[in-house]
């Protein structure tokens, strides 16, 4: 296992509370998701790269042979992150740094992955344009990530009103993204997704599930 680190400050209390919350506060979500996750991720191969992967909730689900990247801002996070994969046996590798700017090379990764990222990233559009650059001509980018509610219903009002203080305390995650919609205008070839609800506080219920394919070149 390598571990990677850029010149950063030291994050402070609240990160390592929150890595610690991520550790031991998201089983019964995880336990949920798991059928979705083995089927979304059934397929994957290559060279991987995951997005914010936290403490390591998807590292299960990766086949022995992948090699594995992943970019993550909170240092935090790293020792539970290694701990699951040397539980799981897999070899991974961690870059200190955010999606918004990716220390990875044009066209290298078959795969990205993003669960629970989406919302929480400072500029969605550049994140996608990073994903699309490193991955691969015909490469996927597979993501779960919880999104706002449809307009005009209570759950959107209640989401648009308690945003502010919830991307404060919830590490910068915005509970009224319309990801979808961001997903379907960065230029993808084929973005195909599904909305669903999650067992979890109706504010983050509303998620969605999907691949989405980079054209392919000739």
């Amino acid at each position: 296992m390598n571990v990677k680190s850029a010149d950063k400050s030291t994050p402070g209390w609240y990160q390592r509370l929150f890595a610690w919350l991520m550790a031991h506060a998201t089983a019964k979500y995880e336990a949920e998701m798991s059928d979705r996750k083995q089927e979304l991720f059934a397929d994957l191969h290559g060279n991987i790269l995951e997005i914010g992967p936290g403490t390591g909730p998807n590292l299960r689900y990766y086949p022995g042979d992948v090699r594995w990247l992943g970019i993550e801002p909170n240092t935090h996070m790293y020792p539970y992150l290694l701990q699951e994969a040397e539980r799981v046996r897999l070899n991974i590798d961690i870059k200190n740094g955010t999606a918004e700017r990716l220390d990875v090379e044009d066209n290298s990764i078959d795969a990205v992955v993003s669960t629970l990222v989406l919302c929480s990233v400072e500029n969605l559009s550049t994140v996608l344009q990073e994903i699309l650059r490193v991955l691969k001509p015909g490469g996927r980018f597979f993501f779960l990530e919880h999104v706002a509610a449809p307009q005009k219903t209570r759950l959107r009002r209640i989401q648009n009103w308690i945003q502010p203080v919830w991307t404060v305390l919830g590490d910068g995650c915005h509970p009224n993204r319309e990801t979808w919609i961001a997903l379907e205008n960065a230029g993808f070839k084929r973005v195909d997704y599904q909305h669903f609800r999650a067992d979890v506080p109706a504010i983050v219920s509303p998620q969605i599930i999907g691949v989405a394919v980079k054209k392919a070149q000739f």
